[in-house]
């Protein structure tokens, strides 16, 4: 679809860290025109009493999300759980839906309950909403109704290693094993004793060793690329470390034949060399020779390096993105531009700071 007109967006969860990112990024959208953003706790109140950033950017207050009225894109910010439980009254506000919570990301019913530990409200849905990652899921998006968001820790792995998953080059008998280094914006907007600045200060704390949600993304994407289910092991672990902003995953991944370094470019270049917010990191000196986090923040990049250990035929991806964007907020954009056929990068030039 593709039209001149400006597309009228509404947000409902606007005042968390997420919601703020996406106003910002759809009051610059040259398509978009943000007429409503919704909080039940800060309704009657201006955009910028908890967006600071969009201070004389924008008049708009809160609304109550019972005050909704029709729009043509309908961004859900909501806290996981609560957009399945009334996702009938937000389809009926807007023909297209772009949720960013986790309520519509699998597809199976049966895999959402083993990794949420309850049976989804809305299962008929869970087909039907299409896995926001355009990368992966370009031309699905096209003419989607309703797209789900992607977990920011989910997206840095299934970027940096769905490449190797669909060249089929995966020894799928040996666990993945890999982690991700999270910056606090992760936990979101309210506070919390792990969040209070002398507890989070300084810290290298590992919160979620085993069990972590988004290794249910990993199981159901990481089988669409390789065109089969995964029969492979995932061992992923989470550690909190002193960042705002930025996801950094460490993969390995051991190989099923003896490669070299060539035959990982090569890989990597037909994956990703056209792909506008995807970059391959990996200079032979520097301090930014592998990817950083830090430089992505504000950004919709996400790069990725990878490293060959001939020995043990064993490889080392990392990938790196900005957490509330290319994890969440301009995730979004990135879908919305796929679904009204746009210009992908519409919205989405900003290049990141450095130094910063």
């Amino acid at each position: 679809m593709t039209s001149t007109a400006r597309v009228r967006a509404a947000i409902v969860g606007g005042s968390g860290y997420t919601g703020g990112e996406l106003a910002r990024l759809l009051l610059f959208h040259p398509q978009v025109e943000l007429t409503q953003v919704a909080s039940s706790s800060r309704a009657g109140q201006f955009l910028h009493s908890t967006h600071p950033n969009l201070r004389k950017l924008s008049t708009l207050r809160y609304c109550h999300p019972d005050d909704l009225t029709g729009c043509d894109v309908l961004f859900l910010c909501l806290p996981h759980g609560s957009a399945a439980q009334a996702i009938e009254r937000y389809r009926g506000l807007a023909p297209r839906i772009i949720d960013l919570s986790a309520d519509f990301r699998l597809r199976s019913p049966a895999l959402y309950e083993r990794w949420y530990g309850h049976a989804h409200p809305a299962p008929h849905l869970l087909n039907e909403a299409v896995y926001g990652l355009p990368e992966l899921h370009r031309a699905q998006l096209r003419d989607a109704a309703m797209v789900s968001g992607h977990g920011c820790n989910a997206t840095t792995a299934i970027l940096g290693l769905a490449p190797l998953y669909r060249a089929g080059i995966v020894n799928q008998d040996i666990p993945l094993v890999l982690e991700a280094k999270v910056g606090s914006s992760e936990a979101g907007a309210a506070a919390t004793i792990g969040s209070h600045h002398p507890d989070r200060s300084g810290a290298v704390r590992s919160f979620q060793p085993t069990g972590h949600r988004h290794t249910a993304e990993l199981i159901q994407e990481f089988g669409v690329v390789s065109n089969s289910e995964l029969r492979q092991t995932i061992a992923f672990s989470a550690t909190a470390i002193e960042l705002v902003r930025g996801v950094l995953v460490t993969a390995h991944v051991f190989v099923n034949e003896r490669i070299e370094e060539k035959n990982l470019w090569r890989i990597y270049r037909e994956a990703y060399g056209r792909e506008p917010f995807v970059r391959l990191v990996k200079e032979r000196s520097g301090v930014y020779r592998y990817p950083e986090p830090k430089i992505l923040a504000g950004s919709n990049y996400c790069d990725v390096g990878f490293e060959l250990d001939v020995e043990q035929q064993r490889v080392v991806v990392m990938a790196a993105l900005d957490n509330l964007m290319k994890g969440a907020a301009g995730g979004a954009v990135q879908s919305l531009n796929c679904m009204f056929g746009w210009d992908e990068t519409l919205g989405l030039e900003f290049p990141g700071l450095h130094p910063i």
